[in-house]
Order: structure tokens, then sequence, then C-alpha cells
């Protein structure tokens, strides 16, 4: 039986808050595992309170382990777009700072190519009211969070932050994608 791991993909976006990336991707169909970490900075080995500063340059992230043949990566752009602002510069909602940047780092010239694309057709269809700030970079070492971010959602979905902030998102991933769910 195949199950498909010599095929897999690796994407890595920057949304905001890896808390709530890591939920909404998670949930989709040909989604292996999710990883919340910290990229695009300056120092190897970085930890959150030094990402909390926004010295380092790091964005909180996630990498995607995904089947290409159960799922594009331009489905998974389409969900990234849909479930975070793109029009915001080093924020979503009440986060602040350059480690809530809002970034594609691609893995391969593919990725790169339907990302740009994809940033392309959003602009000249004006889906948004302000321009996309979504920044497209050739992805560089990935360092995994903590323990205690990873699965956070799962493990704390009643917090006050989760309730808020993560599960309208949720909410949206399962009302716009549905049959990309996983069952």
């Amino acid at each position: 039986m195949n199950t498909g791991k010599d095929t897999c993909e690796t994407a890595i976006f920057a949304g905001g808050c890896f808390w709530c990336t890591e939920a909404v991707f998670s949930r989709l169909e040909g989604i292996n595992h999710v990883e919340s970490g910290y990229i695009g900075g300056t120092i190897k080995n970085p930890c959150y309170r030094e990402i909390c500063t926004g010295r380092t340059g790091h964005a909180e992230a996630v990498r995607i382990n995904f089947d290409p043949h159960r799922i594009s990566y331009a489905k998974l752009l389409e969900v990234f777009f849909a479930t975070h602002d793109p029009t915001t510069l080093n924020r979503q909602g009440n986060d602040v700072g350059t480690q809530y940047r809002s970034e594609i780092f691609y893995t391969n010239p593919g990725q790169k190519e339907t990302a740009a694309a994809y940033i392309k057709f959003l602009t000249e269809s004006k889906v948004f009211s302000a321009p996309i700030v979504t920044a497209l970079s050739e992805a560089i070492p990935f360092y995994l969070a903590e323990d205690e971010h990873r699965n956070y959602y799962e493990l704390h979905g009643s917090q006050p932050y989760c309730q808020v902030i993560i599960s309208p998102k949720v909410r949206k991933l399962q009302k716009e994608f549905e049959s990309y769910l996983k069952k």
C-alpha cells in the first residue's frame, strides 16, 4: 500500500499566531502533520520569549507536510489567504509585531511560481479592499516551537484566546472548505 510518504511536500506559512494557523491546516485532508515554529530570523534555535521581542526577525509559522496528490499547494494557498488578513503589515488582530507578519516561505521553484501567480490573481481580482502585504521568500531554517505551543488549540480550545480568535477561523474553514476537511 502506498502511504504517499515518497510524494509528500512541505509548505511553510506565516499568517499571524501559529496556534491559529496550525488549528486551520491540521483539519485538512491530505495534511500529514503541521508543526508550529519560527522562521525568517537571524539567530539559530530561537525561543518564544526571544521571538516576542521582535528583535530576532523570526515569524511565527507552520511547516506543513502534505500529499500533493490529495491536496494541492494551490488549495493550501487558498486556505491560507482565506483564514488570515494578508493586508495588515506585521499584525493579525490584536497580535502586533514582525513575528505576526504574513509571509509564504516557498520550498521549491514551483511553489514560488504558484504563490506569486495566486497573489497576482487576488490583487487583480480585488478580493481584498486593501493591498496584499504578504511577503514571498525562499525557505530558510525552520525551528520548532516549544512543546507548549504545539497542538495548542486541540489542547486548550476552551481558553478565551482560542474561543475568540481561533474558533472563528476554524468555523470559517469548516464553512468555506467543507469538502477538504478530514473525515
